[in-house]
């Protein structure tokens, strides 16, 4: 190991759909997995297995709206030992309040911080730079610039990456969450040159990585682009590698 480089956080993910633990395809909900795992058993074996953080997502919340059910999440988020950022359907002020009152420790919001990120910025001046994760999907295009999708993908960003990033550190964003939906679900690895690019422009920014993620070789590849964090689910769910696996090969390569 390096003296003085820690180690980037392995982030284990759980969707959380009317109370049981799932996997979409590429957000798509016609492509729905159940898991039989329990997700507050599953979630004290990452802890257990020394993971500091856990990435609880309310699929519920993000296909309904007001109408979902958040009776399992806040039910889950009351029981849980381990860290959690939590994300799905956060569409206001009063969602990000009520998630962290419930005792969440990040809160990640998706659609609004790239569609309004004005009033994304508004929030984190009012709840805290640490306390609020942006969460920007994109899609890459012809020529290799990615481009935020909203709303469960289903429309376009007015802007590409970099221009909504540059708005958004500049109002103080400290966490991101990227994913390349290309590589969501799909178990091909990450795209480890685009988090290599966003690290280099935003050198202070805690980039958490998702998406691709097959094997424990491609952690150690991600954390070699500099990402703070990878988020991962599919693979831990499908028996490609244990948590305390991931995280001893992470130290070694820190």
């Amino acid at each position: 190991m390096n003296v003085g480089k820690s180690a980037m956080k392995l982030i284990p993910a759980i969707d959380l759909l009317d109370g049981r633990c799932v996997r979409l395809f590429q957000g798509d909900f016609d492509q729905c997995k159940v898991y039989e795992a329990e997700p507050e058993l599953l979630a004290e074996t990452y802890r257990e297995a020394g993971a500091e953080w856990l990435h609880l997502v309310d699929l519920a919340a993000s296909r309904d709206g007001e109408t979902a059910d958040t009776g399992p999440l806040f039910d889950l988020l009351g029981k849980l030992k381990i860290k959690v950022q939590t994300g799905g359907g956060v569409r206001d002020e009063g969602d990000v309040a009520e998630r962290l009152e419930a005792g969440a420790g990040r809160v990640v919001v998706g659609s609004i911080a790239a569609s309004h990120p004005g009033r994304f910025i508004e929030w984190l001046e009012r709840f805290g730079a640490d306390y609020l994760v942006a969460a920007l999907d994109v899609r890459i295009d012809d020529n290799g610039v990615p481009w935020p999708r909203i709303f469960g993908w289903t429309e376009g960003a007015d802007t590409d990456l970099w221009t909504l990033l540059d708005q958004l550190t500049e109002g103080g964003l400290k966490h991101a969450l990227v994913t390349d939906i290309g590589r969501d679900g799909a178990l091909e690895g990450p795209n480890l040159a685009l988090y290599r690019d966003i690290v280099g422009r935003y050198p202070d920014l805690a980039l958490q990585a998702s998406g691709g993620v097959s094997g424990i070789d491609d952690l150690v590849k991600l954390a070699d682009t500099g990402a703070a964090g990878a988020i991962t689910g599919k693979a831990l769910l499908e028996g490609r590698f244990n948590a305390a696996e991931a995280l001893r090969a992470l130290e070694d390569a820190a």
